[in-house]
């Protein structure tokens, strides 16, 4: 987990590096109620079709990305987020190399 203190400004597309033909990760907050995560997925990189139990939200720092949810698919660029929701299956794929923040909401 990042070393941010919670009264320091810090910003977040600098948080987490693109490596070549890597996902990296970079937990930023993990608490019982839910987790802010950065990622950044090099071109052609992927999540596979998976569920999970809790909404959550992405949101598109950098690049772009196609994210696939119940077989919709949905390209989003930087700026942009869309909610994954609960249950439902999900992909995430590098259109372009792209960075996100997964924002897990678990109660």
């Amino acid at each position: 987990m990042t070393k941010n203190n919670k009264n320091e400004k810090f910003v977040l597309n600098k948080t987490v590096s693109y490596q070549k033909n890597s996902v990296v990760s970079n937990a930023i907050m993990a608490k019982k109620t839910g987790n802010l995560t950065l990622f950044a997925f090099d071109k052609g990189q992927f999540l596979s079709e998976h569920t999970a139990p809790f909404d959550a939200g992405v949101y598109i720092l950098d690049g772009e990305a196609e994210i696939k949810i119940s077989s919709k698919k949905h390209l989003l660029k930087k700026g942009e987020m869309i909610i994954m929701p609960a249950g439902e299956p999900h992909a995430l794929k590098a259109v372009k190399k792209f960075k996100m923040a997964l924002i897990m909401i678990k109660s």
